[in-house]
């Protein structure tokens, strides 16, 4: 059974930072392409970071690059969103996801994905 567990988020004050961390099981996660979404209530889900399987080519959303870093643990079956600089903008849930694509594509939209974490909330505010 493919499960992603996540953790980390809460609350936060604006210029400050958070690891969310999310661990498979069932499945080697260096073999998946995997990617951090986020959602606000009203809006659709959007990609953030997402990464090719085997660590390949890394994509980040305009918003988000030079703050949040995408990056693996493989022994630990790991990945991890390093957010720095958040701002009150950046407050969403937040889930990772992963699929197994056929090539190295990198996949960034949630219809591409197959499984998903069960969420985390990051609240930036004062």
């Amino acid at each position: 059974q493919l499960q992603l567990v996540q953790s980390g988020g809460g609350l936060v004050q604006p210029g400050g930072s958070l690891r969310l961390s999310c661990v498979a099981s069932g499945f080697i996660l260096e073999n998946y392409a995997i990617g951090w979404f986020r959602q606000v209530p009203g809006k659709e889900r959007e990609a953030v970071a997402c990464q090719g399987k085997g660590n390949g080519r890394l994509y980040y959303h305009k918003a988000v690059k030079g703050r949040f870093t995408l990056s693996r643990d493989n022994p630990r079956n790991t990945v991890y969103l390093d957010m720095n600089n958040l701002r009150p903008e950046d407050t969403a849930r937040y889930y990772c996801a992963a699929t197994q694509p056929s090539s190295d594509y990198v996949p960034q939209f949630t219809s591409e994905f197959d499984d998903w974490g069960q969420g985390t909330q990051v609240t930036v505010s004062s």
